[in-house]
């Protein structure tokens, strides 16, 4: 299984790199990781909400553009399903047998995705019902997916 984690903008804190760097790497024996950095678009103070649907659309085009051809899109928004860490597994599971094989989980900037990303997805994944800043949600993700992964294996999480 392939998994590519395609996100806007460059993640800044290095608390937040250092946690993905270590993830990545944990997640090493169980599935080809691809984390993916694409432009995100500067809003300027006072935006307007018209000025920030511009700004999805245009960072969704970006996201668009680094989407495997052969892939299952996923994208996280506070609105899509929430699934319990062993719901996650099994759907994990069944991606890994069944396929698709590729799958590009897709996170939006400051801003949020656009409603055309979200509306072409092939499911759309809820991390929670909490915002939390999109930097912090690909962490996050990550530790979702080597938590599944360990979990299908029989494996202990906590070490």
């Amino acid at each position: 299984m392939r998994i590519y984690i395609i996100s806007v903008g460059k993640v800044k804190e290095p608390y937040l790199k250092d946690g993905i760097k270590e993830y990545a790497r944990r997640l090493k024996p169980y599935t080809t990781l691809r984390v993916v950095e694409v432009p995100d678009e500067r809003a300027p103070p006072g935006v307007s909400t018209r000025q920030e649907e511009e700004i999805r659309k245009k960072e969704g085009n970006h996201l668009r553009k680094a989407i495997p051809p052969d892939a299952f899109v996923i994208t996280l928004h506070p609105g899509g399903e929430g699934l319990s860490s062993e719901e996650f597994a099994d759907r994990i599971r069944t991606w890994e047998i069944e396929g698709p094989h590729t799958i590009a989980f897709l996170v939006g900037g400051e801003l949020g995705l656009s409603k055309e990303v979200i509306s072409t997805s092939g499911y759309t994944l809820s991390l929670s019902q909490m915002i939390f800043p999109h930097q912090m949600a690909r962490l996050m993700l990550l530790e979702a997916l080597y938590r599944a992964f360990r979990h299908l294996r029989g494996e202990p999480y906590c070490r």
